[in-house]
């Protein structure tokens, strides 16, 4: 049997905490805790009121960004810990503000570089800050049992990553959830060096802001005075226009973006990555397959601790979940995808649950899989010794005639379909009206963009039998264009049977979306051509030679039932979600509104030069 199916019952997740429970049940105290250089970094934290001289509590800790508030020692969080359950599990939890941030003194580095080597005091990072602080929490606050965990989830997942690298000894659980890895080739700004426009343009506008002393001010969203951000973005034009009109040279990350648009050590000093070896601390990766933000990261943070840490504890955790979703939600649906059970409250209370107690407090038996993995379409929890899965086959989705899709590679000379694409008037990312980066578009219908004559369609007959595909995807497109660049997005879709429609149960208001037909983006990921052959040195295209573009998608676990079909787009804009490419080869960043143009763009599919979409199928 290729997989075990865990438990199909699902616990309901534990009443929400509230303030007065928090109020009731913890004591909170507020300190700066001073680092090897130092500074001084602000944290709150929470001690179980029944705390006696006889017990002992490990230590939850989470460093963020993003505010420890309320500040106040006579205020209190509304819930605590990563979730209900732990949160009546007898812990100590501690929330810090990294360096620079809200409290906390110092300058505050984006994703900062993790230093190597280090020669004395001065040379800090995010490794040290966990270990200092740790440390004194160990010698400083009361009632702990001498064990500490680390979590968070996004830019807190980065920060839990970098700190279990020269962990403490104390430091004996880390699960990055959500973590940034690396932020130019897969995480939140960058998809293989493609630029994520609103989503930059959104975060930036408020957390980058300088904070010329320490504060509590929270940032107010950018006022757009529109809803529609596909139009928004359109009149912005090019990126120069978002600084001039708009931030006014008061984001300064933002204007260093600006000036690195290639793979250059500004960004490879930041891929937290290469630097995860001789991990201590048993380590939990939890992921969602819909996150918009950080699912590279996820996958890649499990990947790199796997290759340079073989001997540390290691699982990875992946399920139906948009950014976040399994700590604060029921994760029943996304978007128009439903599951058919609560996602969230299991994953809570049978598996972070046992992680961080198992370690931390010797509580329980650890049954945790090497991957604990959901797979969509039939909507199961699978369990692997490995990921992706061992018994796992590569084969080949081939582009044919007519828009056809089969394993079958092609035999034809000189075959190719093309299109024309101007950026003038871009493929829309989604067909909801939106300023962001939607977490619904990982799921969404994906007809407005089969209908359009820039997006190439290839489809397979409807399927006989079930088809799991399980691990990373890789495009294969051999291509030319009448420009100097082109972005290639490749999308896999799910197109469920045109009888698909489910009848309404009685009393139950009829469905928003007819499911009929309905094309379900399982995966779709840009590259930018410029950068086909090396992420540091880009290279134009020559108009009207044939050129190969070759790039990993993230990983999916998707079961595509009997009677659906499998459906590939290729276009080359997938606007605003990523920004346009002038398709002339000029420095996106500063180019001009005369750079942008149409071009022609061919994909080939004749023998020698088959495009098509690589898979990992199970039996």
């Amino acid at each position: 049997m290729r997989f075990a199916i865990l438990a199909a019952l699902l616990p309901v997740c534990a009443p929400a905490q509230g303030l007065e429970y928090v109020k009731a049940n913890f004591t909170k105290y507020e300190h700066r805790i001073p680092m090897r250089d130092g500074k001084r970094l602000f944290t709150s934290v929470y001690v179980p009121k029944d705390a006696s001289p006889e017990k002992r509590y490990p230590i939850l800790l989470n460093r963020t960004p993003y505010g420890v508030g309320p500040y106040g020692a006579d205020k209190y969080k509304g819930d605590i810990g990563p979730s209900d359950v732990l949160a009546k599990e007898g812990y100590i939890f501690v929330y810090q503000d990294v360096r620079g941030r809200n409290y906390s003194e110092g300058e505050f580095i984006n994703m900062t570089p993790h230093k190597a080597s280090k020669s004395g005091p001065q040379d800090v990072d995010e490794s040290t800050d966990t270990y200092d602080t740790i440390d004194w929490l160990l010698k400083s606050i009361p009632h702990n049992n001498g064990r500490v965990g680390t979590y968070g989830i996004s830019y807190p997942g980065f920060y839990t990553t970098a700190g279990m690298i020269d962990a403490h000894p104390a430091h004996k659980a880390a699960s990055p959830q959500a973590p940034i890895a690396d932020w130019f080739i897969g995480d939140d700004f960058h998809r293989n060096g493609a630029f994520y426009l609103p989503h930059a343009f959104n975060f930036f506008a408020g957390f980058g802001k300088p904070r010329p002393e320490p504060t509590e001010q929270k940032r107010d969203p950018f006022p757009y005075g529109t809803p529609d951000g596909y139009d928004f973005y359109l009149r912005m034009g090019t990126l120069t226009n978002a600084n001039e009109r708009y931030f006014k040279n008061d984001i300064a990350f933002w204007n260093e973006m600006m000036r690195q648009p290639n793979y250059t050590e500004f960004w490879q000093s930041r891929n937290i990555r290469v630097h995860t070896k001789n991990i201590r601390p048993a380590v939990m990766v939890v992921g969602g397959w819909f996150d918009t933000e950080n699912l590279f990261g996820a996958l890649e943070t499990y990947r790199s601790v796997e290759k340079l840490s073989p001997g540390t504890f290691n699982v990875m955790v992946m399920g139906p979940w948009w950014h976040g979703q399994w700590a604060r939600d029921d994760g029943a649906a996304m978007g128009n995808a439903t599951f058919n059970q609560k996602t969230g409250p299991w994953y809570r209370e049978n598996v972070e649950a046992p992680f961080f107690n198992y370690y931390l407090k010797d509580k329980g038996e650890l049954k945790l899989a090497e991957a604990t993995v959901f797979e969509m379409g039939s909507n199961v929890w699978r369990r692997h010794d490995a990921w992706p899965p061992r018994a796992a086959r590569s084969r080949t989705l081939y582009f044919h005639p007519k828009g056809s899709l089969s394993w079958d590679p092609p035999k034809d000379s000189g075959a190719f379909d093309e299109y024309l694409s101007d950026p003038a008037k871009p493929v829309p990312f989604t067909d909801q009206v939106s300023t962001g980066m939607t977490r619904e578009h990982m799921t969404d219908d994906q007809r407005f963009a089969t209908r359009r004559p820039d997006v190439l369609v290839y489809q397979t007959e409807p399927l006989e039998e079930d088809l799991v595909i399980a691990g990373p995807l890789a495009a294969t497109l051999h291509v030319s264009t009448t420009g100097g660049d082109a972005d290639w997005i490749v999308k896999l879709i799910d197109v469920y049977p045109d009888d698909r429609d489910e009848p309404t149960p009685q009393g139950q208001p009829a469905p928003r979306v007819k499911l009929g037909g309905y094309q379900q983006l399982v995966r779709g990921e840009v590259f930018r051509g410029r950068f086909r052959n090396s992420f540091e040195k880009p290279e134009p295209f020559q108009p009207g030679v044939k050129a190969k573009v070759e790039y990993n998608l993230n990983d999916v676990y998707h079961n595509f039932r009997r009677g659906h079909r499998l459906m590939i787009h290729v276009q080359s804009t997938w606007f605003p979600l990523v920004d346009r490419n002038p398709q002339k080869y000029v420095d996106i960043y500063t180019a001009k509104e005369s750079d942008f143009q149409k071009a022609t763009h061919r994909v080939y599919r004749e023998a020698g030069s088959a495009s098509g979409v690589k898979v990992l199928t199970l039996p």
